[in-house]
């Protein structure tokens, strides 16, 4: 079997790694990868041991000459399938050369933001088969009008072997210049305003208050940066949050959290829990899109109403007094990351869908 995937985010963020994960599962299962993905972009190095990459423009969901190149590559490599693996115009125009080579195509959706039923009805008839990351986000589309028959739930997974090892708590200190005996907390997340960084910042100041040694670590980058910035250097966050940045060994520092926190107002799943799961940190997150299936509420982490600083500041007194409850949390959430969201899983899942599609095509 031939594949050709197309992913356009440049960063090596929580989708790319996913599709990463996913190449790598195919091409030691004997599929045969081709990827499409932006110039420069970080996959293209991160996949050239699993795929034939081809680096070309993607310029977004106004970008209508993609179309145009993704049909010539498709027509040059003669896939047996296509996989769109992100938004920014790599769904709709990858949707459109899939339809005008008249090729298999399926789309994988990672977000839950809802979409117009016309727009449902229009674009999703381009793709065979639709692929979710997360029960949640087809839910969502099963109530825009998808039709159950051409939607299924494959969710992301983590490798979790590089989370494993324990990480050395005062070499972690260190190496984020924070004091020996502090209590850290952490969130994973580009710097976007979705992923509500805001509740965050709004429920800290009372807990810095009561946990002296309480200090925050801001992982990620994007738009939101400086303004980011400027909120912590207000004199009730100043030297207790800091920015960490977007770090490529998280895996070596992930497990030296206490709590991992993620107030998201809308998320597809999120990888970084998976990790943290992985790392054996307890998480408190948002019942927001596909949240609730990464968190076991009061098994590995707590989990709160979207936007309620009040809730997320309960949880997270509660959790941060309580270190036993955050051992037994960590404990049981990296158990059930090993059981519910293995990579093999996750490649097992696509690979019986791309089957199932070809399939209907032959009949």
């Amino acid at each position: 079997m031939k594949v050709l995937h197309v992913e356009a985010g440049r960063h090596l963020y929580g989708g790319a790694r996913q599709v990463a994960h996913i190449l790598d599962g195919l091409a030691g299962r004997g599929v045969e990868n081709l990827l499409a993905c932006p110039t420069g972009s970080a996959i293209a190095k991160a996949a050239a041991h699993c795929a034939r990459v081809r680096e070309m423009s993607m310029g977004g969901d106004g970008d209508m000459l993609l179309a145009v190149r993704l049909t010539r590559l498709i027509r040059a490599t003669q896939p047996d399938l296509v996989h769109l693996h992100s938004r920014r115009g790599a769904d709709t125009w990858g949707g459109v050369a899939a339809r005008i080579t008249g090729t298999p195509c399926v789309v994988s959706r990672r977000v839950d933001n809802p979409e117009r039923p016309w727009v449902v009805a229009v674009k999703y008839r381009l793709f065979d088969h639709v692929i979710t990351i997360s029960e949640g986000i087809r839910q969502v589309l099963l109530a825009e009008g998808l039709a159950p028959a051409k939607v299924s739930c494959v969710r992301s997974a983590v490798d979790a072997a590089p989370y494993l090892a324990s990480v050395d708590r005062d070499a972690f200190h260190a190496e984020f210049g924070l004091p020996g005996d502090a209590l850290v907390v952490g969130m994973v997340a580009q710097l976007i305003a979705r992923k509500g960084h805001r509740y965050l910042l709004e429920a800290l100041p009372p807990l810095l208050a009561e946990h002296p040694s309480l200090h925050v670590l801001l992982f990620g980058q994007g738009p939101l940066e400086g303004e980011l910035r400027a909120a912590i250097a207000a004199p009730s966050l100043a030297g207790r949050v800091h920015l960490a940045g977007f770090r490529h060994d998280l895996p070596r520092w992930l497990g030296g959290l206490d709590l991992l926190v993620h107030p998201a107002d809308m998320e597809g799943l999120g990888v970084s829990l998976l990790q943290a799961g992985a790392a054996a940190v307890p998480i408190i997150a948002s019942r927001a899109g596909g949240l609730p299936e990464a968190v076991a509420d009061g098994v590995t982490g707590l989990l709160i109403p979207p936007g309620d600083v009040t809730a997320l500041g309960a949880a997270m007194a509660r959790l941060l007094g309580d270190r036993r409850l955050r051992q037994q949390m960590g404990a049981a959430s990296r158990r059930r990351i090993e059981r519910e969201f293995s990579v093999d899983a996750m490649v097992t899942g696509n690979l019986a869908i791309y089957e199932k599609v070809l399939e209907a095509r032959r009949r």
